[in-house]
């Protein structure tokens, strides 16, 4: 049974000196503080972090989009920007375009993923993905979305929308495939895309048909054009007729719910549902800031994710959490718990468990019984000089730098050793091919 040392430690409880981690196939089997021996890890540990929402495809858009594209530019331009990509994707280059992206979350502290995948070709695409995360090393959970409307009311797909057709069937039928690879690896879950793109039957039908233990994520009110179609067509604000017409609980991530009202933030709390966060593409994309005071006050779990992958780090994501809620309410040092006054301590343990939820897996803590991911911080780091406890995690949150993680561990194997994955040359080298083809 492989020991870990590490002089510090972020345990559920906070931070700890001198911790001894045991692992047993691929899980931790025992954590003790104050104690000795086992493999000295190089640096200050964390547990792995989840990305609740991520299209991977997308990375290959990033920084493609930031030049003006109609007068009032906003989500929607953008959207016309990312169909015309979408319709030139070959399964090559979306496995491509996944390789480099995982490999770029891996080293920056991700362990696991959940792909929110709706550019269907056939179920090939799905498999590409699968196939990405394997080879990157990086847990995956898979969730095949439905995608029936271009809008409210069961207005057909456009033309440029014709890659993302799915119905029931076919969503459940992908579930089924999967099921013989499920493993400590990969989970798998559903997604229907959202209300206005999914009617209020066929959501029932596929919530239905589900396996009362997997997840299921939608994305909900991250526009308030959303919210306006949304009040019109179903008499009720997309996060406010969910909770009204489904058992919302654990097993849901509601992506984004940036415009709530307050009534609509408590009930979701109490659901006890994630609200999955995407900071940086949200800013992006200008669609808001989510409630989070609010929301955490009423007891609210919420996880991270790169959605668009404008950025691949989860301390940067984080970083902007707790920032545009600064600058809503103009104070300082917000979320913070009575497990610690540290934001950079509590934004990392909340976040970790919360994306843990989402994607349906034992991870995200230092414990028994986890799964054994490690994101080993380099204790030579200046921006980690004379550092310990809370303020290791307020320094790798709040200290701007990118490079601060050194190792990384995914179910007890070694993915990132000394800042290096094994792969990355070779997933670069056809990154940049793919980008060529569909860009240039």
């Amino acid at each position: 049974m492989p020991k870990y040392f590490a002089r510090d430690a972020l345990l559920p409880g906070g931070w700890a000196k001198d911790v001894l981690i045991s692992v047993e196939d691929g899980d931790i089997a025992a954590v003790s503080a104050s104690s000795q021996g086992g493999a000295a890890l190089r640096g200050p540990v964390l547990p792995g972090m989840a990305n609740l929402h991520s299209h991977a495809f997308q990375r290959g858009m990033a920084g493609l989009t930031e030049v003006r594209a109609a007068p009032h530019d906003d989500f929607w331009s953008w959207r016309e920007l990312m169909y015309r990509f979408v319709e030139r994707i070959t399964p090559d280059q979306a496995q491509a375009i996944a390789l480099q992206l995982y490999i770029e979350m891996l080293k920056h502290g991700y362990t696991a993923v959940a792909e929110f995948h709706y550019v269907h070709h056939p179920a090939e695409m799905l498999m590409r993905h699968l196939a990405a995360a394997r080879d990157a090393g990086l847990g995956i959970t898979l969730l095949p979305s439905l995608y029936r409307w271009s809008g409210f009311d069961g207005q057909p797909l456009e033309p440029r929308q014709r890659r993302f057709d799915s119905d029931c069937a076919s969503v459940l039928a992908a579930l089924d495939s999967l099921k013989p690879e499920l493993s400590k690896d990969l989970r798998a879950g559903v997604a229907p895309h959202s209300l206005r793109a999914v009617d209020p039957d066929t959501l029932k039908a596929l919530v239905d048909g589900v396996s009362k233990d997997l997840p299921i994520h939608i994305h909900a009110a991250e526009q308030l054009k959303e919210v306006e179609q949304c009040q019109a067509a179903l008499g009720k604000r997309p996060v406010e007729w969910l909770l009204s017409n489904h058992a919302v609980n654990a097993r849901w991530c509601v992506v984004h719910a940036t415009h709530l009202v307050p009534e609509e933030a408590k009930a979701l709390a109490a659901s006890g549902a994630v609200a999955g966060l995407c900071p940086s593409t949200e800013g992006n994309l200008g669609d808001g800031i989510f409630p989070l005071l609010d929301y955490r006050a009423a007891g609210g779990r919420y996880g991270i994710g790169g959605d668009s992958h404008v950025s691949r780090d989860p301390a940067e994501e984080l970083r902007l959490l707790e920032y545009v809620q600064r600058l809503t309410v103009r104070r300082r040092n917000l979320v913070v718990s009575p497990i610690s006054p540290s934001v950079g301590t509590t934004l990392w343990l909340e976040a970790a468990a919360g994306g843990a939820q989402a994607l349906g897996r034992k991870m995200g803590a230092l414990a028994p019984g986890m799964r054994a991911d490690f994101v080993v911080l380099d204790e030579e780091h200046p921006d980690l000089a004379a550092r310990s406890g809370d303020a290791i995690a307020n320094a790798l949150v709040f200290s701007g730098s990118g490079d601060l993680v050194r190792d990384v561990m995914v179910a007890g194997r070694w993915a990132v050793r000394d800042r290096r994955h094994g792969l990355e040359e070779a997933a670069a080298a056809a990154y940049k091919q793919a980008l060529r083809e569909l860009v240039g």
